[in-house]
């Protein structure tokens, strides 16, 4: 499977791992303003590594990888944050933040090899 498809499929699944927890937060904890912004980054990346399939040339796939990237990042900041003021327990933590992670390397190898090819031309 290409790369980019990867990318979309496990983008996809966070995006609904995201959901089904801010749910959760916002239910159980009755928390609503660090789950928000969790959500929203958190199904960003998706959105964006979907856009960039249809990007208009090489470096706009690469911009909107890039955004993708960064919402990567500050998805992984609202975990550490929920997780450090107790909204998130360790397992639940520990299970987005991998994925996240994985993302984050997966799209961040997307990226370089994309400029790679665009410097090649």
């Amino acid at each position: 499977m290409k790369k980019e498809g990867a990318i979309l499929r496990k983008s996809y699944d966070f995006a609904l791992e995201i959901i089904e927890q801010y749910d959760n937060i916002r239910f159980r904890k009755k928390e609503f303003t660090l789950s928000k912004q969790l959500v929203r980054s958190g199904t960003s990346i998706g959105a964006n590594a979907n856009e960039a399939q249809h990007a208009e040339s090489r470096a706009d796939f690469i911009h909107k990888l890039a955004i993708s990237q960064k919402e990567c990042i500050e998805t992984e900041y609202w975990l550490n944050l929920l997780k450090d003021s107790h909204y998130l327990n360790q397992n639940e933590f520990e299970n987005l933040i991998s994925k996240a992670n994985e993302l984050h390397m997966m799209i961040t190898s997307a990226i370089i090899t994309s400029k790679y090819i665009l410097n090649r031309k």
